[in-house]
């Protein structure tokens, strides 16, 4: 099949998106690491407010999203001036969503984890993280609208020197507000919530900073704050409105899993806790070389070049493999000392390694999996994204709510709903690039 990249310029453009993805990465990480040595109950709790807050953040990614795929098509068209009034009216809609979801939050977050919290412990420890993380949302928000200028124009190196600001002021943050160093209190989990947003208020100010000084604002027409634009907006929201929708659904389940497993005990939901963040490190590599194929399908579509997509999907598969490989072939090998990061509970460990040896198995059908699902998105059409999306999800509903609330299974066996989500996503997504009616979508 026809290719245009060189492996060598996907790695180039796909490196800084995976350091800065596994950067972020590691904010999860550093919270449950320093959560695992205070107790189970925080290390279950946070899981469950983490996953509750990120399934409200994921609404802001998908709108980021789709203003990535028409930022990347702009850039492919070489129509560059039109960037900057992609970028305002991103941000002028984001703020207000994220005042909307801050006073939705605040408001009912409370009541619904009471109905739904089966432990009081959980339930309390989590409206203490929430309560805190929140307040990111004004702050993630932004974020992300920068994140979808920088690899939708392919200047992804920024992301990198950001995420590395980040990671370091989050460890920072965490370390004297969670264990009360420095003169503060010791605030255990509400500690992490509130290093969490801290530092990606320092996230947010490096990349306005970073636009200001380094960037050529007047090319891309970042040099001033336009009025707002309906149309633009609306033209944005064609394509952002559906993975907006998708990414809700997505982690809205994603959520129900973690409701589902925390009526197996406060050990289980902790196991499941220490996984989905083992699970982050080959997940941010495969979704690196993914919105990297994303980003380029949209550039070639933008280009004219339609026949060297299916190419370049391939090669970003197979670049992906080449790391995620040697990654889980080390999980596997080494599990105790992978899940030692995490807790220093011996009994926890050994609950988590059958769960971790399952999630690595999974991973080799979720890499071609992402990669697909990206393209799909990058092509523009959006909303047949969500289409299957939802259909894959309301067979991953029906099989959480057999194996876990019906037979009550063990906590290894719930994570093969990994397996079964990346092979129905991956069965419909070949099947649309290799059939479906995406050359000529116009965005």
């Amino acid at each position: 099949m026809k290719t245009k990249y060189t492996y060598k310029e996907i790695w180039l453009i796909s490196y800084p998106i995976l350091i800065s993805l596994i950067m972020e990465q590691l904010i999860g990480m550093t919270d449950t690491a320093f959560l695992g040595r205070v107790g189970e109950v925080e290390l279950g709790a946070s899981a469950i407010a983490g996953v509750y807050y990120l399934a409200i953040f994921m609404m802001a990614f998908g709108f980021s999203i789709g203003a990535q795929i028409l930022i990347a098509r702009r850039n492919g068209e070489q129509r560059y001036g039109e960037i900057g009034s992609v970028f305002y009216q991103g941000i002028y809609f984001l703020l207000l969503l994220g005042a909307v979801m801050f006073f939705l939050s605040m408001t009912f977050s409370p009541h619904i984890l009471q109905k739904i919290i089966s432990s009081p412990h959980i339930y309390e420890a989590a409206i203490s993280y929430i309560n805190w993380r929140i307040f990111g949302f004004f702050f993630s928000f932004i974020m992300v609208m920068f994140r979808a200028f920088f690899v939708g124009t392919t200047q992804t190196k920024t992301l990198t020197l950001n995420s590395i600001v980040m990671v370091l002021s989050n460890v920072v943050f965490n370390y004297i507000l969670i264990f009360g160093k420095l003169g503060f209190p010791p605030l255990g989990i509400a500690g992490a919530a509130i290093g969490s947003s801290l530092a990606e208020l320092v996230s947010v100010l490096f990349f306005i900073i970073y636009t200001w000084k380094r960037i050529d604002c007047r090319k891309y027409g970042l040099n001033k704050l336009p009025r707002f634009q309906p149309e633009t907006l609306k033209r944005i929201l064609g394509v952002s409105f559906w993975t907006m929708i998708q990414n809700l659904f997505s982690m809205s389940t994603w959520f129900l899993f973690f409701l589902f497993v925390e009526h197996l005990g406060e050990r289980a939901l902790a196991v499941t806790n220490i996984i989905r963040n083992v699970s982050g490190i080959p997940f941010m590599v495969a979704m690196a070389f993914a919105s990297t194929c994303g980003s380029l399908v949209s550039n070639l579509i933008g280009a004219g070049e339609t026949s060297c997509v299916q190419g370049t999907i391939r090669q970003h598969i197979r670049i992906a493999y080449a790391f995620v490989l040697p990654l889980l072939l080390f999980f596997v090998l080494f599990p105790k000392l992978i899940l030692s990061i995490y807790t220093d509970i011996p009994a926890l460990q050994e609950a988590s390694i059958p769960a971790l040896w399952v999630l690595c198995s999974a991973y080799l059908i979720m890499v071609p999996s992402n990669v697909y699902f990206q393209s799909v998105s990058g092509t523009g059409n959006t909303r047949t994204a969500l289409v299957m999306e939802l259909c894959v999800l309301g067979v991953y509903v029906i099989y959480i709510s057999y194996i876990i609330l019906y037979l009550r299974v063990d906590v290894a066996v719930c994570w093969t709903t990994e397996h079964l989500y990346a092979i129905l996503t991956l069965i419909l997504c070949h099947w649309y690039i290799k059939k479906g009616n995406w050359q000529k979508k116009k965005i």
